[in-house]
């Protein structure tokens, strides 16, 4: 599936099932909490803390798919194509970074 059409389908999603959007303060809220959920996971698994019996069936892709829709959300509400967006964001990173990372001797 494309960005494109993921955002049209979370949409009609929204306008359908989930009735409306909530705000975009509401959904900035909700997307912290998601990314949150994720850094759990992550502590858990690869950091120092050990899982709780709660966390036990923690899912990490049904996580980062949580915050890809909600930021898919936050997109259709105030008007960004992601699709368009990413390739602006590849064009910055690769005029800001082409030589940055071969440089750095930490990443050698």
């Amino acid at each position: 599936m494309e960005i494109k059409e993921a955002q049209e389908r979370v949409d009609v999603w929204i306008n359908t099932t989930g009735v409306c959007y909530f705000s975009e303060l509401t959904n900035m809220v909700i997307l912290s909490e998601e990314v949150g959920e994720l850094a759990r996971i992550m502590a858990r698994k690869y950091g120092d803390q050990s899982f709780k019996k709660s966390d036990e069936v923690s899912d990490m892709a049904d996580e980062m798919a949580d915050i890809l829709w909600v930021l898919m959300c936050l997109a259709n509400q105030t008007g960004i194509d992601l699709t368009e967006a990413l390739e602006n964001n590849f064009k910055k990173k690769d005029l800001r970074d082409h030589l940055r990372h071969k440089s750095n001797p930490k990443l050698k």
